[in-house]
């Protein structure tokens, strides 16, 4: 049982109060099942106009007798004008609702991540950064699982922390993912361990320039007391420690370790790796329990995954990455040529810095669906590059380019909404077309 949420529940602090929750999507419908369990009367805002009425289903069965609304469409100050609480949805970002917001006390609203840490007692163990983060939290939790302990993963991955609190069944550690998004509106989150895995252009169509996206990740370490560790790259050293950015322990890694990992090639998992260690020090793992863990683990799905070859041709599939660096770190990953795809809905950054990058490795580039005109001007000089309309067409017109001992890496440096509902739709679809390319290629060596 949860202790904080059935001392809350028995104080009856929310009950019967009315509390908004902004955004429908998965962390925005925890929130509504978490806070009709303590009580309270939620109205759930979306900015979306056609948004059903039947989302409130995936809270409740009852939504009217629970005391649950919608209200879709933009936003208004009359939708928070009664509110006790307003609870924020990650991806929601606070000056765009600046208007809307400007009567309501800031100390009313909160993020979801925030408002679900209020009732913890479990250590926590927190994670973000511009690149790796699901595969670092992912890795942290086989470790300790591996190590004898009970972890649980989520946040900005997988189950959002409302939706553990309802589930009643403990974990000896959570380990968090957690996004700019969710940390640009905490004030009081202060978790046992953190950690800054990396810092690069991202996400620059949400926060105002670099500055705002870093002091948003740097608000992890803000709460931490000398108890606490705090994580980051040893490159970042001197320009944190000049921000005194926590009063933590601190601890830098960098990418020499010899924790060895097949499932994780390249310089940049190396760091993960050697961040993911610092991390599970803290809660008695030895170095033996983290070695054979480490070697264990397999590459998780759309991240530099291999899903096939054809006439020697090796198809991988790395549709997270979305931003230039995690570009940058997959190339690096191999030791033979790659053609590259890259395409989407372009987030920042500046390209021409990962030409160092592609000119070890990249061979021809093939463009597809938005942010051609980003990409070629840049890449032209340096590549054969072409574009498509589709990525199916561009996965076909760089194998018909390719020579055995090739890859062709899907690792598009951009988000993927311009043709696909997420980075798992756009890998799928890559998968999809390596594999009917791999079918055809068997047929025509049929006798």
């Amino acid at each position: 049982m949860n202790r904080k949420r059935d001392l809350l529940k028995s104080l009856k602090i929310f009950e019967n109060r009315l509390v908004v929750v902004v955004g429908a999507g998965v962390s925005g419908l925890a929130a509504c099942r978490f806070l009709l369990s303590l009580g309270a009367r939620v109205r759930l805002v979306d900015a979306k106009p056609d948004l059903s009425a039947d989302v409130l289903l995936k809270v409740t069965p009852n939504p009217s007798s629970a005391g649950l609304t919608l209200e879709a469409g933009p936003h208004s100050a009359a939708q928070f004008a009664d509110a006790h609480l307003v609870v924020l949805s990650p991806g929601v970002p606070v000056k765009k609702l600046a208007s809307v917001l400007a009567e309501v006390e800031p100390w009313r609203i909160v993020a979801e991540m925030e408002f679900a840490s209020w009732f913890l007692d479990e250590p926590v163990i927190a994670i973000t950064g511009t690149n790796g983060k699901t595969t670092t939290t992912t890795l942290v939790g086989h470790i300790l699982e591996h190590a004898g302990l009970t972890p649980f993963m989520g946040g900005n991955i997988g189950t959002p922390l409302c939706d553990y609190l309802m589930a009643d069944a403990p974990a000896d550690v959570l380990v968090i993912e957690i996004s700019s998004f969710q940390l640009q509106n905490c004030r009081t989150f202060a978790p046992r361990v953190a950690a800054l895995l990396n810092f690069s252009a991202n996400h620059l169509d949400y926060h105002l320039d670099m500055e705002e996206y870093l002091a948003a990740k740097l608000n992890l370490f803000g709460r931490q007391d000398h108890g606490c560790v705090a994580i980051a790259p040893e490159g970042m050293r001197h320009g944190l420690e000049a921000r005194n950015f926590t009063k933590a322990r601190r601890d830098y890694f960098t990418a020499d370790t010899d924790f060895r990992c097949p499932g994780l090639p390249g310089a940049h998992n190396r760091e993960n790796i050697a961040a993911a260690w610092r991390m599970v020090r803290p809660f008695g793992v030895t170095e033996a329990q983290a070695r054979e863990a480490i070697a264990a683990f397999e590459a998780l799905p759309h991240r530099i995954q291999p899903v096939g070859e054809a006439a020697g041709v090796l198809f991988v599939n790395d549709s997270k990455a979305t931003t230039l660096d995690s570009v940058a770190a997959a190339v690096r990953s191999f030791d033979r040529p790659v053609r590259l795809l890259l395409g989407g809905v372009f987030k920042g950054g500046v390209v021409a810095d990962i030409l160092p990058a592609l000119q070890e490795r990249v061979v021809s580039v093939g463009l597809f669906g938005a942010s051609r005109e980003v990409f070629e001007p840049v890449l032209a000089p340096h590549f054969p590059v072409a574009w498509d309309q589709i990525l199916e067409d561009a996965v076909r017109r760089q194998f018909a380019l390719a020579r055995p001992g090739d890859v062709i890496l899907l690792s598009p440096a951009t988000a993927s909404f311009d043709a696909y509902s997420g980075y798992t739709e756009r890998g799928r679809d890559f998968a999809r077309v390596a594999a009917a390319l791999m079918d055809e290629q068997n047929e025509g060596n049929q006798p």
